[in-house]
């Protein structure tokens, strides 16, 4: 694994959503200890970092991502002494860890929250929060007409202790989800308290959730008629953030190891973006341009183009994602005819060829590990796993509810793994939190460990591979013009990739050696909607593979 000073640069973290990773006491709701015990299994694969998705204290009305103490783990997932051992195992694994922190906003069952509304206005607790009277001379008007992440409005009204209607509080995401004030000093210091926190209990990073949203302007502008300020917007990738961040790397600074900063920062603008990737700021950004493109090589070839060029005059390494907690599966997303992705366009009964998308994920997942910067897999994705379209009853996901039923939500790719049976649980543990498909017991771990040809052995040999090629951890791409429908590059001076995203086989170029492929080969050609890493040169300590 990578080890020292720059490990991040090139490491493969792997997502945890732990609430449907695995379930070791039985009641159906992923948990530490179930993580604990699939420990060998991470291991095996190949990751060198796990990233949790918020496993603190929560009302869970956005997935754990309205957080009430994180000094607390969730008691549906277990305790902080759990949290210790299992940071302590995965690292004597050689796995680091990395955990959430979401700086915009925390639970309305926060302490800090309920004595807000329990002070009443004007009260010092309340400055740590958007307390807003309304407009109109009964304040009945929202205070802003910002718009909210979740949809609809982004004000929500108190009531005095005598029962009147009182000020507006500001949530940029759901109501359960008050957002902070970055100007108060209490905001700052209990977070750079809480980063200490966990470094001290050995995290090797945080990743910072919705990292360009938590400062505002105090004028509380309304946004002009399309959305669009001409000048600075009043919520988003605001100048101040980067003072905070700056902080932030101090802290992370103080430890050994180097703790890293890796931000979830959803910017069209490249100069914008690259700012939060500075000397002294985060280490790593997640890129989201590429995640969100169709299966089209000139669509792919320019946002890898694109993503690489921001990221040149900072010096900071790129990151390539394919999914997340939040966002359609590839395997279902490259089954449908519109297989770009954005949040808006979600519908429920969307039409997919799962077969198609199947090939082309496993082809993507090649492709995006032969790119120079680090790696995200989430969860699942690794064993192919589609979207599921669940019943409306089992939905939690607030996106479903505040877009009056009209987003399906992300719960489709939350579904709990399969790790072993031939029907569910499929080894998770209790009966699941959401109901898994009748149909994956050929996708579990058990059947796939047994299949030379599964998505689940192409990953851990993709992760091998890259490992071990040392074309693979250096910065440098030079592409190859092998089609239109075909993108190809070389790392180093003996790898090439090519994924060939057309309708017809692709005449492989000269070459040594087939490291690997999504698919079999048709005889010297590359078949539509595949990968394939060539070595042009022999590998030192290893002898020719025959190809059939």
């Amino acid at each position: 694994m990578p080890a020292g000073e720059g490990w991040w640069r090139t490491a493969v973290i792997y997502q945890v959503y732990v609430r449907s990773f695995a379930d070791g006491n039985g009641d159906g709701i992923g948990d530490l200890a179930g993580v604990r015990s699939r420990l060998g299994y991470l291991k095996s694969l190949g990751v060198d970092a796990l990233w949790f998705t918020p496993w603190y204290q929560s009302p869970l009305a956005d997935g754990g991502y309205d957080v009430q103490d994180y000094r607390r783990i969730d008691p549906r997932f277990g305790t902080l002494e759990e949290a210790e051992q299992l940071i302590a195992e995965a690292l004597e694994l050689g796995i680091r860890t990395i955990v959430d922190i979401v700086p915009n906003h925390i639970s309305n069952q926060h302490d800090w929250f309920q004595q807000a509304l329990a002070a009443g206005p004007g009260s010092v607790e309340r400055e740590r929060f958007w307390f807003h009277p309304g407009r109109g001379a009964d304040g009945s008007g929202i205070p802003t007409n910002w718009v909210s992440s979740f949809q609809g409005e982004t004000w929500t009204r108190t009531h005095n202790p005598d029962g009147t209607p009182g000020e507006w509080y500001l949530h940029l995401f759901t109501p359960e989800q008050p957002d902070l004030n970055w100007n108060h000093i209490d905001v700052r210091r209990e977070h750079e308290d809480v980063l200490r926190f966990w470094f001290d209990r050995g995290v090797a990073g945080v990743r910072i959730d919705s990292a360009a949203l938590p400062v505002k302007d105090p004028a509380l502008p309304d946004l002009p008629a399309g959305g669009t300020p001409t000048a600075g917007h009043p919520h988003i990738d605001r100048d101040e953030l980067h003072d905070i961040y700056r902080d932030w790397r101090a802290v992370a600074d103080e430890y050994d190891g180097e703790r890293v900063l890796v931000g979830e920062v959803w910017l069209d603008d490249a100069e914008r973006f690259a700012r939060y990737l500075r000397p002294g700021e985060m280490h790593t950004a997640f890129n989201f341009g590429f995640m969100t493109q169709p299966w089209s090589a000139r669509a792919m070839r320019d946002s890898i183009t694109r993503t690489l060029a921001e990221h040149e005059p900072v010096g900071a390494p790129a990151t390539w994602v394919l999914s997340n907690h939040d966002v359609t599966r590839p395997v279902t997303r490259y089954g449908q005819a519109d297989s770009s992705f954005a949040f808006e366009r979600k519908r429920r009964g969307t039409a997919t060829d799962v077969e198609r998308g199947a090939r082309r994920a496993r082809a993507a997942a090649l492709l995006v590990a032969a790119l120079p910067g680090s790696l995200y897999i989430y969860q699942g994705d690794e064993l192919g796993l589609p979207e599921v379209e669940l019943p409306l009853d089992v939905i939690e996901d607030p996106m479903h509810f505040r877009s009056g039923g009209v987003d399906p939500g992300r719960d489709g790719c939350r579904v709990p793994l399969p790790w072993a049976g031939a029907s569910s649980p499929y080894g998770f543990g209790g009966a699941p939190w959401l109901p898994q498909p009748a149909d994956w017991a050929g996708l579990s771990v058990e059947a796939q460990d047994a299949d030379p040809g599964s998505t689940l052995n192409l990953y851990r040999a993709a992760i091998a591979v890259r490992r071990r090629i040392d074309d693979f951890a250096g910065s440098e791409l030079e592409w190859l013009e092998l089609g239109a429908d075909v993108l190809a590059f070389r790392r180093g001076d003996g790898t090439v990739s090519i994924t060939n995203l057309g309708a017809v086989p692709v005449p492989l170029p000269a070459h040594h050696e087939v490291l690997l492929a999504s698919t079999l080969l048709d005889g010297g050609a590359l078949p539509p909607d595949s990968t394939a890493w060539l070595a042009l040169r022999a590998v030192p300590g290893r002898s020719p593979r025959a190809q059939k």
